[in-house]
């Protein structure tokens, strides 16, 4: 099943949902088909779906509070540079190059909820590239001093199907030590 195909949201991000309020701005990075755009649309969230597949795109017309973009977020210029949103969701992608500018778009106050492969992997199948699997404890390393974590997992899973995962959800700092919130 390729992630156009999957309907249900990751229960990572699931769990982290309801930190983000109705209303809030939400980036999701290479949506795909758009189950987390669909599940903080339903909350009441502005859902900016981003995604380089037209036709994985497609499936989001008529969600209200989503607006798909589609841009290859690998080339040319970023197209989010100086824009923040409350929350920005990424799930089973990485680029490592546009990292930096990604944790960017995390509006002060704002979450990161980020899940996708780790080394490792390559035992149940794709992602096997190196390129596309995260090294232990790198989604930490990527936030520290910028965020606090409020949650953070590394390891194998069997649901939805077996992999090696790292998934974190980060608050941005701001001004000071951040508020933490609740945790679901």
């Amino acid at each position: 099943m390729n992630h156009v195909e999957q309907v249900q949201p990751s229960a990572w991000v699931a769990r982290f949902a309801p930190l983000v309020p109705a209303g809030a701005s939400v980036l999701d990075v290479a949506c795909g088909g758009g189950r987390q755009t669909r599940l903080f649309a339903a909350r009441g969230c502005a859902v900016e779906a981003v995604d380089r597949d037209a036709s994985a795109l497609a499936q989001l017309v008529g969600v209200v509070g989503a607006r798909a973009v589609q841009a290859d977020l690998e080339a040319g210029a970023w197209p989010y540079a100086g824009r923040r949103f409350d929350a920005v969701v990424v799930v089973n992608y990485l680029y490592r190059l546009r990292f930096a500018e990604l944790l960017e778009c995390v509006a002060p106050g704002g979450l990161l909820i980020y899940e996708t492969f780790m080394r490792g992997n390559e035992r149940f199948g794709k992602p096997s590239n190196p390129d596309f699997l995260l090294a232990t404890d790198e989604l930490l390393q990527r936030v520290a001093g910028s965020f606090a974590v409020l949650a953070f997992e590394q390891g194998e899973i069997m649901e939805p199907r077996p992999a090696m995962v790292q998934r974190i959800c980060a608050l941005r700092r701001g001004e000071g030590e951040p508020e933490l919130p609740r945790l679901p």
